[in-house]
């Protein structure tokens, strides 16, 4: 391992400083998957500042009758929250699908929301991977592509997918992300924290250097409560998504009065359908309305054809698991 300096700073301007003025340095929360990197060799930090103090660990009320939850709240504690599991029961589901016990009692809500890859390559210094190194081939697009992005990809070398189960439930939550830099406080929606690919596969987010996730807002909105999140993978626990589904739907008189739908294991960020769910809007919540709103969102879709393991099945799996998620909300019995 590379050696590195480890700090404690007393406060968050300290640790937002520290890491500002060093570029090799790296924030730690709970490290579940830092640490991973760092045993792999895939992060080198030369400084590491611990800010596992320096967060919130608390779930607070907001004047809208929304949630603020602290960058330092655990997972388990954030599934575990009486307000989170009565009205955001989408976000709950999705906190209990990821990883194991273990590690939902070490990781954090700010830390999870800047998970890397679980790209085999990316792990794997040994192979190319444009992710770790812009201008590289990516191995993953003539070899194992199962876990691969099927949109927002077009034009760009990188196909990995983003890892977080939490993230897609509160993009469909219309959530926002409080961050502290070395220029102040800022607010982001979250559905512009996370990016795409683009010409620099390299960068997930739109954080600048030192920049710090305090808070998460998820706002009140009746929908909410009716949500859930749906997820498909290989085995039954401790896997990542092949496809997942976050979802909320208000139905009147059979006929959807508003609806929203996240997806993820699909793309190099946490994808908001908002071309299926503008087709939703006014439509009778039937099987086929909600087949047919899924495959408007999939028109702009494209496997990887890999000749080891590609990723085309997943088309067909998103549709299937929208309209199982929509159907469950909607109270219908399977068609």
């Amino acid at each position: 391992m590379t050696p590195f300096s480890y700090l404690r700073p007393a406060d968050a301007d300290t640790a937002v400083a520290t890491v500002a003025a060093d570029p090799g340095a790296a924030f730690l929360a709970g490290g579940t998957n830092l640490v991973d990197h760092l045993k792999l060799g895939i992060a080198d930090p030369t400084t590491l500042v611990d800010v596992t103090r320096l967060t919130s660990r608390a779930i607070t009320d907001l004047d809208d009758g929304g949630v603020r939850i602290g960058a330092g709240v655990r997972n388990s504690d954030l599934a575990a929250h009486p307000r989170v599991r009565a009205e955001f029961p989408a976000l709950a589901q999705a906190v209990l699908a990821g990883a194991s016990g273990q590690l939902r009692n070490m990781a954090t809500t700010g830390g999870n929301l800047l998970q890397r890859t679980r790209c085999a390559y990316f792990a794997d210094p040994t192979t190319p991977c444009t992710k770790r190194s812009a201008g590289e081939v990516c191995s993953a697009r003539t070899g194992w592509a199962r876990y691969h992005a099927i949109l927002g990809a077009d034009g760009s070398a990188c196909v990995a997918t983003h890892p977080s189960d939490m993230a897609v439930a509160l993009l469909a939550l219309d959530a926002r992300v409080h961050v502290l830099g070395p220029d102040g406080e800022r607010t982001i929606p979250l559905a512009d924290l996370h990016r795409l690919p683009g010409d620099d596969p390299t960068r997930d987010t739109v954080l600048e250097h030192g920049e710090l996730i305090t808070a998460v807002d998820v706002p009140a909105a009746p929908i909410a409560a009716n949500s859930a999140y749906r997820k498909v993978r290989d085995r039954a626990s401790y896997a990542f998504a092949l496809v997942s589904v976050a979802a909320a739907l208000d139905v009147s008189d059979g006929v959807v009065r508003d609806v929203r739908i996240a997806l993820g294991g699909v793309a190099h960020k946490p994808w908001r359908a908002t071309a299926a769910e503008q087709a939703l809007r006014g439509r009778p919540a039937t099987d086929e309305e909600f087949r047919a709103a899924a495959q408007v969102e999939l028109a702009a879709a494209a496997a990887v054809d890999s000749p080891v393991a590609g990723n085309a099945f997943k088309i067909p799996l998103v549709a299937a698991t929208v309209t199982t998620t929509l159907r469950q909300l909607a109270g219908k019995e399977a068609a």
